[in-house]
């Protein structure tokens, strides 16, 4: 995002960026992902995700009220 502090939509607080951790199989710590499109069951993984755009997920917390706000870049996770 940009270098210049963001402020909270809902407070005005200061966002301090992170992200939002998922844990797989034997406590594996991944960040989140933005996946495109609805999603596909599949039997042996959960999800389907052959040819689908993944994106990786930045989160801000507002350190005065909490609230979160995420986005998924341009850039491939």
């Amino acid at each position: 995002m940009s270098t210049s502090p963001m402020t909270c939509p809902k407070c005005g607080g200061e966002m301090q960026e992170g992200f939002v951790l998922d844990r797989g199989d034997l406590e594996v710590r991944h960040p989140s992902v933005w996946v495109s499109g609805p999603p596909k069951k599949s039997l042996w993984l959960g999800t389907k995700l052959a040819g689908r755009e993944t994106l990786q997920i930045s989160s801000f917390r507002c350190t005065e009220c909490g609230f979160l706000e995420s986005y998924a870049r341009d850039e491939p996770a």
